[in-house]
């Protein structure tokens, strides 16, 4: 889980300071300084986390601080700040130019994830901006690439523009072109990248560069590879001018280091980050919620957007309308596990939960054979035994036991969550809530 480690460090060092109740200088000194060790130990960029303590240290000592009725409190809400701002202060938009169609060239060392991050962002574009895109198959170097950019473009539902191990210059002018005749609205233009930074590689992302104008230059990094990508973000700068950072395989990194100091080294935000495999984990990075979440206040405001896109609200619609009617069954029982688990990991959802603390979620995860056996407990029933669990009898019991490879007493437990749940729904749907829009976003009732 992303900043893992770090986030439990902190936590434990505020947890101390709470303590205390009243604070001295001393005590924030001390507590400075074990957060400084914290950032190191996250492989933050040393410079920049000496600047970070500096500046919260100065705002810490002051009389608002340590004559305050709730010291510790204070100092969590600066360094809560000062994280945010160190990320970039708030969440940054893409820059669509004055030109149709707009150009983003993504940029990068080989292995960052820059072929499958820009399927990623033509489907998000899609989604989420109803954005036409064309994907640009430039890297022309690297065996099976154009095959991966067309792998990833069926996947997403975006055209893919190719002229096989042709001048990639060329290939990125003409693709603008074709992005013009058909009245696409972005092109996104994916480089080649190498195993470490050369000359010959900058000069071609330059030649592309000057070629298309893009109105985005938008660096890929890998997140877990820490003060590296601060390093790799800083020289890809110096040549190409950037305009923003993609973070990939943030979900990954425990550290947090890459986070952390590449807004600060380049100037330049941190503009969406990889957060999984699927081709749908991509989400705009937001500064202030990632503080949060580091400093173990949750991200509410993700889970719920997460939950949004996981709900359909149809189907969310009709579900409340089965609980208040007392028609809820064991299909939509099931239903509602398979939209939880496309939320993303269970670990994901619980450390976006405020008061969680990322060190308590070490080897928890979800029982999936647990869930394997109820999906096929509930499949092994008839419709009828499906709508009507009351009429599950002891001979249908061990019948439907014999044919998920199951035993009864599952089946009696499976029962018993699913009368429990339904209890639970039945109340949120219809209790205090009453009158207001409930229930309309499905399980959670975001």
């Amino acid at each position: 889980m992303a900043f893992e480690g770090l986030s439990s460090k902190l936590q434990n060092i505020f947890k101390k300071l709470g303590n205390r109740g009243k604070l001295s200088e001393r005590d924030v000194k001390d507590a400075m300084r074990e957060v400084k060790l914290a950032l190191l130990e996250a492989d933050v960029n040393y410079t920049v986390v000496k600047g970070f303590i500096s500046k919260v240290s100065d705002r810490c000592v002051g009389s608002a601080v340590l004559e305050s009725l709730t010291p510790a409190q204070q100092v969590i809400k600066i360094v809560n700040e000062e994280l945010t701002a160190l990320m970039g202060g708030q969440a940054a938009r893409l820059d669509y130019g004055s030109k149709r169609p707009s150009v983003f060239l993504l940029a990068g060392l080989q292995g960052a994830g820059k072929t499958t991050m820009a399927g990623k962002l033509a489907g998000w574009l899609k989604k989420n901006q109803s954005k036409n895109a064309l994907l640009v198959a430039c890297d022309v170097y690297r065996p099976a690439a154009v095959k991966q950019l067309q792998v990833v473009g069926e996947k997403v539902g975006i055209p893919v523009f190719e002229r096989g191990q042709s001048d990639p210059v060329e290939t990125a002018k003409l693709a603008i072109e074709y992005a013009e005749r058909h009245f696409l609205d972005v092109v996104i233009i994916d480089t080649a990248g190498r195993l470490h930074i050369d000359e010959t590689m900058m000069d071609e992302i330059a030649n592309i560069r000057d070629a298309t104008s893009p109105s985005e230059i938008l660096l890929v990094v890998d997140a877990m590879t820490g003060q590296d990508a601060v390093n790799v973000a800083k020289s890809f700068h110096e040549k190409l001018a950037l305009t923003g950072v993609i973070l990939t395989k943030l979900d990954g990194d425990t550290r947090g280091g890459a986070a952390l100091s590449v807004r600060e080294v380049t100037g330049k935000p941190i503009k969406f980050s990889g957060t999984g495999e699927k081709l749908t984990d991509i989400e705009v990075f937001h500064p202030e919620r990632m503080a949060s979440r580091i400093l173990g206040m949750g991200d509410m405001l993700s889970l719920i957007e997460k939950a949004e896109q996981a709900y359909d609200e149809k189907k969310a619609a009709e579900l409340t309308k089965k609980i208040r009617n007392d028609e809820f069954t064991l299909d939509d029982f099931l239903e509602q596990f398979e939209q939880v688990k496309n939320m993303g990991s269970f670990e994901d959802i619980l450390g976006m939960v405020p008061g969680v603390n990322a060190s308590q979620l070490q080897g928890v995860t979800v029982d999936t054979k647990a869930v394997a056996h109820m999906e096929a407990i509930i499949k092994s029933m008839t419709p009828y035994e499906r709508r009507k669990p009351e009429a599950l009898n002891a001979s249908r019991k061990r019948r439907i036991a014999r044919g998920s490879g199951t035993t009864v007493q599952e089946i009696n437990r499976l029962l018993k969550q699913f009368e429990q749940t339904r209890q639970m729904m039945k109340q949120f749907t219809g209790g205090k809530f009453k009158g207001k829009k409930k229930g309309k976003r499905g399980f959670f009732g975001f």
